[in-house]
């Protein structure tokens, strides 16, 4: 690994040093670097919106561009894949020189002018396309058809760790058993009548 990427590195750590701030995933002398950063960004109202931030840094860089992914509870996907996609711009003009620590920082300060102009009427014609033609995090239903199940504790148990881990909501609907359905912090509504009678 090149030195300037291993002192990039060393400062990274220095610099985000808070409680979990700071994770290097993994390090390998041919895939590269990977490493989250937990932060914290300007939204709006002035209110700060937690940003998990992973990089991959393959072996060729600074000279190639980082791999990014930005995550957040308070985010969309549409939105997360926005705000990638305006760091990896930013991230073409730092080319050839260390950079994540500038694109952090330049997150930090423009997360919120991203966003404003994501909403309807916001300016950009450019992310407002890119919005739309990105799957939108509306309300969305997906239907988990299961044969067979031997132990209902068992399953219900899986399936909210599953739902809890992809930060999901819903319903679990147990078929021909009325009225028996698991309520996982439900925001579609969904009813077992309304299910059944599209079955009738």
């Amino acid at each position: 690994m090149a030195e300037r990427v291993m002192e990039e590195l060393s400062a990274l750590a220095a610099i985000f040093c808070g409680p979990a701030e700071w994770e290097v995933l993994s390090r390998s002398e041919t895939d590269g670097t990977v490493f989250r950063i937990l932060t914290k960004a300007e939204g709006f109202m002035d209110a700060d919106i937690p940003l998990q931030l992973v990089f991959h840094l393959p072996v060729s860089y600074p000279s190639c561009l980082p791999g990014v992914v930005v995550n957040s509870e308070y985010l969309t996907r549409a939105q997360c894949e926005i705000v990638k996609e305006k760091l990896l711009e930013q991230a073409e003009t730092l080319l050839s020189e260390p950079m994540v620590h500038e694109l952090v920082l330049w997150i930090q300060q423009n997360l919120r002018h991203i966003l404003k102009r994501l909403e309807p009427g916001g300016g950009s014609e450019k992310c407002t396309s890119a919005a739309s033609t990105t799957v939108d995090d509306g309300l969305w239903m997906a239907l988990l058809h299961l044969d067979h199940m031997r132990a209902k504790t068992k399953y219900v148990k899986t399936v909210e760790k599953w739902a809890s881990d992809l930060r999901l909501t819903g319903r679990l609907m147990f078929m021909g058993v009325p009225d028996s359905s698991e309520n996982l912090q439900s925001r579609c509504g969904l009813k077992w009548k309304e299910m059944q009678r599209e079955n009738d």
